[in-house]
């Protein structure tokens, strides 16, 4: 058996980033950034208001009060095409372009107007509520840089670039394979010795949630022709998924049937709880990471193995898995040679200290219990008994946000 961390090595290292596309601002929320985004526009493009009110010269209202008259009007989208003079003002709305001659803005709370007559009770220093052309950013900067996730505020700015188009690194195409002669769908008739799958369509999901594109392949059954009818839908993807078969058992075909397809095997088992069977190779073009069965194996297994993988592929420049910290809730036992990865709750104690509590019974069938979850405590192996109390490191499994212990 290998160490996960080598297992991670030996699977990301191969893996490069999937190759560049297009993409309209309306379909690049969530993609990852290839190419740096430069502006094509300056903005504001002239010295606009920030405020409303008038637009006078500072030397003029330097004495208040002072009345001056209004010659025009600079409203947003429109613009006063004459020059302010000696005892001049132009009404003037936020974003409107601030008219030749006049270096300030007085604030509309501070002037009455009756008719042309403008009286100002505050004057204003030169400049003042003045966004002066390119404050935000001029033609040709940088606004983005490659390898962002985008975001709502990305594709704002973008847009307020002036550019429609991104460039974006193609989605991974990510087939999942599911085997075995005892899964049904959910909502199909079951027989005595089937239960319902949940791996292949948790897998499709968890795959979409970090970011590729999921491509599903149905479920094999224990038979040669069928787990190779199935597996060949994977060509052009850019990584076969297989959950199941793959630990040693009479019925344990994947390694059997790939291999008679031309799987190149890396390595097949690894010193990790829940997940020992994990296998990775090549199947021709194509990257393989074999789950195991159990369905918290496999989504443990995702999390610390395909998501990194999709990073890789993505183009992110960070592919670990996101860590923290936090005190044990509850005693645990001395660990064996395997890396563990303990389902565990989260809570802040009465002085704002993060506590991790371990659920009493760790069964990699439970489902239940993953999805009450809120992190994975990691133990090295052989690490030794640990009192409530001690400092461990987690796995959040749930995204940061205000409601987040």
């Amino acid at each position: 058996m290998i160490s996960v961390a080598e297992a991670r090595r030996r699977i990301l290292d191969p893996l490069a980033p999937t190759g560049v596309e297009t993409v309209g601002l309306a379909d690049a929320l969530g993609r990852i950034l290839a190419a740096e985004v430069r502006a094509r526009v300056t903005q504001p493009p002239v010295a606009v208001s920030a405020m409303d009110g008038y637009a006078v010269r500072a030397d003029d209202v330097a004495r208040t009060p002072a009345t001056l008259r209004q010659v025009g009007e600079a409203p947003a989208g429109g613009a006063h095409d004459g020059v302010v003079g000696p005892g001049e003002a132009v009404r003037i709305f936020t974003g409107g372009p601030v008219p030749r001659g006049a270096d300030t803005i007085v604030i509309q709370e501070d002037a009455d107007a009756d008719g042309e007559r403008i009286a100002v009770k505050a004057g204003a220093p030169p400049g003042t509520h003045i966004r002066p052309a390119g404050l935000d950013f001029g033609e040709g900067d940088v606004g983005l840089k490659p390898g962002r996730i985008l975001g709502a505020r990305d594709i704002a700015l973008a847009a307020s670039m002036n550019c429609p188009w991104l460039r974006v690194h193609r989605k991974p195409r990510i087939a999942v394979l599911a085997t075995g002669d005892e899964l049904v769908m959910p909502g199909e008739p079951m027989g005595p010795n089937q239960i319902v799958s949940s791996n292949n369509l948790g897998l499709r999901a968890f795959v979409e949630e970090s970011g590729a594109e999921a491509i599903d392949l149905g479920i094999a059954l224990d038979t040669e022709e069928s787990l190779e009818t199935l597996a060949a839908g994977a060509k052009g993807a850019d990584m076969l998924v297989t959950i199941g078969g793959v630990s040693v058992g009479d019925h344990d075909l994947v390694r059997t049937v790939l291999g008679d397809m031309g799987l190149d095997v890396d390595f097949w088992r690894i010193a990790m709880r829940p997940g020992k069977p994990l296998m990775f190779g090549r199947l021709g073009e194509t990257a393989m990471l074999g789950l195991p069965g159990n369905p918290v194996s496999a989504l443990v297994c995702g999390l610390i193995f395909l998501r990194p993988a999709i990073a890789r592929m993505l183009g992110l420049g960070e592919t670990s898995v996101r860590r923290g910290k936090a005190e044990l809730g509850r005693d645990v036992a001395a660990n064996d040679r395997r890396e563990d990865y303990l389902r565990a709750t989260l809570a802040r104690d009465e002085s704002g200290a993060l506590i991790a509590t371990p659920f009493e019974i760790q069964d990699s069938s439970m489902l239940s219990r993953l999805a009450r979850a809120d992190c994975l405590i990691v133990r090295a192996p052989h690490a030794p008994a640990a009192p409530r109390g001690t400092p461990v490191d987690i796995i959040p499994l749930n995204p940061p946000g205000p409601d987040s212990p």
